[in-house]
């Protein structure tokens, strides 16, 4: 009997394992079960929307000192138009768009060996797949747990089945443990052949309420792709997303506001001085021009509603106004271009910068030097056509939006606005700064034939050579070489910053800050990438009722599940 007892003892011994084992996997398959499902209502919430889309790429050269440098870029916006799938309906004139077929992440010609990119490819990378995503077609191996910011993240190593056909996702996943959203994906799609390129690319999406993640960001490269006998593709992209809630203006949020009027009687102000003379009414017309134009870019998702950064451009106007007895009327008001294009322009006396040129600008003295050629358009009376003043100027069809805006001036009028903005900056607390100033505007000079799309405005003027650096403006005759800009003689200098450097932007609400990012302390020659694209790196955080939230929460999964195989991050081509 005590001899029966011993088995039955060892046999349980070794059963305890095998249940622990079996519950493991059932867990497991309850979360690769919640993961598919959750993404396949994804893709259905995102029929819903049509967000604006915008996909810089640049080419690289190979550079001994520098690594990869640029060399020549493509840039494409669009409406797209997500319950159809992956359609883009273009904003901008695109070489890539002219309603001709083409394939998904570019062509080879066995005529002319060339390489077109196709900016519906990029915008499919905010999908896993589109068709098929499901346990049929994929396999999943969990990795590990990890943070992405402030989110806690199941890992899964994701894989096609043998027959599941060719497009379908290869890489490594990153899901949210609440509710299971994929959060982020990391590889490529399989099956390039030819004549049709997969490009590998890590795709990241953003918390925008409860149970909502937007696809936002997508960075893709392709280091060294044989797509001929003699040609190689190396490029960088970036593709951004934003305007999810175009159509909900900020002003209809005034109609369910509840008014209290004053227990003060009204006043009888007729004797006061009360009427507009021939100025006043003038200047109060270009108002309703200026304030028709920037209402109208808006509600098209091109122009950021008022924030942050409009804050830091107001402080940098004040300070030119103070220190030169400047008394401007009707005051000068600044915002923010969404578009990655390095332009700056007036509307009125309202001053436009676009993000991306926020964002290259390497300090508050070059950003001085922008802004005082723009307020001296205003100060030397360079006005706005009255014609907006009209409402039924705005009626336009949105992809007519750059055809029909145009805000550049005329060469006399650029001329005046740098020799007054000289003497703005003569008399402004930057005056003693202008030398990175002068270093940005030649290094900008000195790429201007690798970046020309970056440096192309589409509603103003370009960012030129001819900008006022302190006394004197920078001829271009005087620029420095492309090697030159590169690598300036203070090895420590950063004469301008990667696209990206300085602002961050909520997809859904288009809303934007400043980046707080910890000091990098020393960089390297390679490291500073002027004008450049970088990848994304998000540090990601919950929106619960409009408040970051990073509170614990329970997952099926043990901390200490091992992964069964190594695998890459994402597949080679």
């Amino acid at each position: 009997m005590r001899n029966i007892k011993s088995v039955l003892m060892v046999l349980a011994l070794f059963a305890l394992p095998l249940c622990a084992a079996a519950q493991q996997n059932n867990a497991l398959d309850q979360v690769v079960n919640k993961i598919v499902s959750q993404e396949q209502a994804e893709m259905t919430s995102l029929k819903a929307y049509s967000p604006l889309v915008e996909t810089y790429i640049q080419n690289l050269k190979g550079d001994k000192d520098l690594g990869a440098v640029p060399a020549g870029d493509k840039y494409f916006l669009g409406r797209a138009i997500l319950s159809k799938g992956v359609e883009l309906e273009p904003l901008t004139d695109s070489e890539n768009s002219g309603g001709k077929k083409k394939f998904f992440g570019g062509i080879g010609s066995v005529f002319s060996l060339s390489m077109e990119y196709l900016p519906s490819g990029f915008l499919q990378m905010i999908y896993l797949d589109t068709n098929g995503f499901n346990r049929q077609n994929y396999k999943f191996d969990y990795v590990r747990r990890e943070f992405l910011g402030e989110v806690r993240t199941l890992v899964f190593d994701v894989t096609p089945t043998a027959k599941s056909g060719k497009g379908r996702f290869a890489g490594r996943i990153w899901v949210e443990d609440q509710d299971f959203h994929i959060v982020r994906f990391n590889g490529a799609y399989g099956g390039s052949s030819r004549t049709s390129y997969y490009f590998h690319f890590d795709s990241w999406r953003v918390n925008s309420g409860p149970n909502m993640w937007l696809p936002a960001f997508v960075y893709s490269e392709e280091s060294d792709l044989n797509y001929s006998v003699a040609k190689r593709l190396s490029f960088k992209a970036q593709t951004r997303l934003w305007g999810y809630n175009l159509g909900h203006s900020a002003q209809e949020q005034e109609l369910s506001k509840i008014l209290i009027e004053s227990q003060t009687p009204v006043k009888d102000q007729t004797t006061t001085a009360n009427d507009f003379n021939p100025i006043m009414a003038q200047r109060s017309w270009d108002r309703q021009a200026e304030d028709n134009v920037v209402d109208r870019l808006e509600r098209l998702g091109l122009l950021a509603p008022r924030g942050e950064v409009d804050k830091v451009l107001d402080t940098v106007v004040n300070n030119l106004e103070v220190t030169n007895n400047l008394d401007i009327q009707p005051e000068i008001r600044c915002r923010v271009l969404l578009t990655s294009t390095l332009e700056s322009f007036t509307i009125g006396h309202t001053i436009v910068f676009s993000r991306g040129l926020i964002d290259v600008l390497p300090d508050e003295a070059s950003l001085a030097m922008m802004v005082g050629h723009e307020v001296s358009h205003v100060v030397l009376g360079h006005r706005i056509d009255s014609q907006y003043a009209f409402f039924d100027r705005l009626l336009f069809d949105e992809k007519d939006t750059f055809r029909h805006f145009g805000f550049s001036r005329t060469q006399a009028e650029e001329d005046a606005a740098n020799t007054k903005a000289n003497e703005l900056l003569k008399n402004s607390p930057y005056k003693d700064q202008m030398a990175t100033a002068k270093l940005f505007v030649d290094a900008m000079d000195a790429r201007q034939k690798e970046i020309p799309n970056l440096i192309s405005p589409h509603l103003g003027d370009r960012v030129s050579a001819t900008v006022t650096v302190a006394s004197a403006t920078v001829p271009t005759a005087a620029a420095p070489s492309s090697a030159t800009a590169a690598k300036p003689a203070a090895s420590t200098q950063v004469v301008a910053l990667p696209l990206g450097g300085r602002i961050k932007i909520d997809p859904w609400s288009d809303k934007l800050e400043m980046l707080k990012a910890k000091p990098v302390g020393a960089v390297a020659e390679r490291e500073k990438m002027p004008f450049e694209v970088t990848p994304f790196m998000l540090y990601l955080t919950r929106e619960v009722n409009g408040a970051s939230s990073m509170g614990p929460s329970a997952s099926p999964i043990s901390a200490d599940s091992k992964n069964t195989a190594d695998k890459t991050e994402g597949p080679q081509q």
